[in-house]
């Protein structure tokens, strides 16, 4: 993963950028690093999909940290910058970053996921409907059950 993160960062890097994040998307895919190694990862991919300007380099930051999503419990402070910037990102990359706050399975991310429930895009309140179940079921199969 070090060599994608170095290559993302050379100067010949181009157009090729996309391409060293689903680099470090499968890396995260095979589940093989600790959870803090992940998470220092999915800071970094999501440092690129809240700031860099090229659509296709923030699709595949987005993409790997769904990737990530899937492997490690990522707690919410580490996804937070993508609520927090949920605005700037456009309607093609929405789908992403609510599926990614919805796998926080934290009521933190619930304000920022419902807003979208009324978008004009299809896929995007497909999306943020998607995140509120995850959510809302992760906070009732998080009580306690009576004995």
């Amino acid at each position: 993963m070090e060599s994608a993160w170095e290559e993302l960062n050379g100067s010949h890097a181009g157009r090729r950028r996309d391409l060293c994040l689903d680099a470090v998307g499968d890396v995260l895919e095979t589940g093989r690093l600790t959870a803090s190694e992940a998470e220092r990862a999915v800071e970094r991919l999501i440092g690129i999909a809240v700031c860099d300007e090229d659509h296709w380099v923030r699709e595949s930051a987005l993409h790997a940290v769904c990737t990530a999503s899937t492997h490690y419990a990522l707690p919410y402070r580490v996804v937070e910058p993508l609520a927090v910037g949920v605005d700037a990102f456009e309607p093609l990359l929405l789908p992403y970053v609510l599926a990614i706050l919805g796998c926080t399975h934290d009521q933190a991310a619930l304000p920022a996921v419902e807003r979208f429930l009324q978008h004009s895009s299809p896929d995007v309140r497909r999306e943020a409907e998607e995140a509120v179940s995850e959510l809302h079921w992760s906070r009732g199969s998080a009580r306690p059950t009576a004995p």
